[in-house]
């Protein structure tokens, strides 16, 4: 009985110790939005829309667009993103691709240290695989508007969702258009520039 008792005594010890800890908690934000949007940074990373399987008909679709930019000055961004798309159907397959360049500007009004509000514009090429389709440019010009929310869940990298509408001819009647209004959510990487080390 005696030694029940030093086992029981010890067991709570043990996990009133292991409760009373104070468990540092996983960082979900963090004020430093100004200093990684600043002239001469850097900044990398994708936007993800438009996954999705159909079981009736045996289709999948995934769209990835990396980008790199340069902050050409505080707040406002130059550089490129690449447009991929796959579509994988019972018959087929469909590869999209295009370049855009794209300038974007983060907002100061409504401004907080952990997050920013951006529109952006784009303009660019795009085309497909898919080849021999009626009233379908195979290779077209693609441009775009679009706003959006950066949250900084870290010193140099953010979150976001992305509004926008994009306009191409490239198989539009295909069903694997990249025009239209698309939500997006990414992830941004943002460099210091040599000067801001």
């Amino acid at each position: 009985m005696k030694r029940l008792l030093v086992l029981t005594s010890s067991i709570l010890f043990f996990a009133g110790s292991v409760i009373a800890q104070d468990l540092p908690r996983p960082q979900t934000t963090a004020p430093v939005a100004a200093e990684a949007i600043q002239k001469g940074n850097w900044m990398v990373g994708a936007n993800v829309g438009n996954i999705g399987f159909n079981f009736k008909s045996d289709n999948f679709q995934i769209d990835l667009n990396p980008r790199a930019g340069y902050f050409i000055s505080d707040n406002a961004a130059v550089g490129a993103e690449a447009q991929l798309g796959l579509q994988i159907y019972d018959g087929g397959e469909v590869f999209r691709y295009g370049l855009t360049p794209f300038i974007r500007y983060y907002f100061p009004e409504g401004a907080a240290p952990t997050h920013r509000w951006f529109g952006e514009a784009i303009v660019g090429v795009g085309g497909s695989s898919l080849k021999d389709s009626n009233d379908d440019a195979i290779f077209s010009s693609v441009f775009g508007l679009r706003g959006g929310y950066s949250h900084f869940v870290a010193s140099n990298v953010a979150l976001e969702a992305i509004l926008g509408y994009t306009r191409t001819n490239a198989d539009i009647n295909t069903g694997n258009s990249l025009s239209g209004l698309s939500l997006g959510l990414g992830f941004q990487i943002y460099l210091p520039g040599r000067a801001n080390r």
